[in-house]
């Protein structure tokens, strides 16, 4: 696994445009790989990005293959030697251990089944409101191999940081994207549970820039 971040630079056409449509971040983010063969791996682990807009704009990308991210700068980044970096993500998914506590971030797209028919079939919605939002995460976490710490004041440690829903063309339909950034702390419960989650994403929409965690060690 890897782990890249290129800094976009806003003042560039390209990076406006690539902010402005998770689709075409999402086909700029794609082509930083040699086409892949389409078997699953054990880990479920896939290629996962993310936008961050502060402290200043970043893309995230984590994938499983080596990504060439020398477009990406030269497009809309930063011709600097710290405009973009690529890591080696195995050996910090490695060390990972129940106990663990870490700092998060996580931009997802909360969603909730509605039936829509008398048949009773249903379709997905998105949740609207910060209490939806985070009662999403709080109730996905046990599965996913962690529980979002507690404050001194006994609340979860996370808030609902960033909120944006985005309206855009895709073959020929207009896709709505309600997202949810949350920032918290979070304790591992299960290791090897939450290294899947976090190669393989949180929630759907992950190919419009969804599901893919962060963490940084607390303490």
């Amino acid at each position: 696994m890897y782990l890249a971040r290129i800094w976009l630079n806003h003042r560039k056409r390209e990076a406006r445009g690539l902010l402005a449509s998770p689709q075409a971040m999402h086909a700029a983010v794609l082509s930083s790989f040699p086409p892949m063969d389409a078997v699953a791996r054990d880990d479920g682990a896939r290629v996962l990005w993310r936008v961050d807009a502060s402290p200043k704009p970043a893309l995230y990308i984590a994938s499983p293959e080596l990504p060439d991210v020398g477009h990406l700068k030269e497009q809309a980044g930063w011709d600097t030697p710290e405009g973009g970096a690529v890591r080696s993500y195995g050996p910090f998914l490695d060390s990972i251990v129940d106990g663990h506590r870490y700092a998060f971030r996580l931009t997802a797209n909360p969603t909730h089944a509605v039936k829509s028919t008398p048949d009773g079939s249903s379709k997905r919605m998105g949740h609207v409101t910060v209490a939806q939002q985070r009662r999403w995460l709080l109730d996905r976490m046990e599965g996913k191999g962690f529980a979002v710490a507690v404050t001194a004041q006994g609340e979860a440690d996370v808030v609902v940081a960033d909120r944006v829903v985005r309206s855009f063309r895709r073959g020929g339909r207009t896709v709505t994207l309600a997202t949810a950034t949350f920032d918290g702390v979070l304790d591992v419960t299960d290791a090897k549970a939450f290294r899947r989650a976090l190669v393989a994403g949180i929630g759907p929409a992950k190919g419009y820039g969804c599901g893919l965690m962060t963490v940084v060690p607390v303490g």
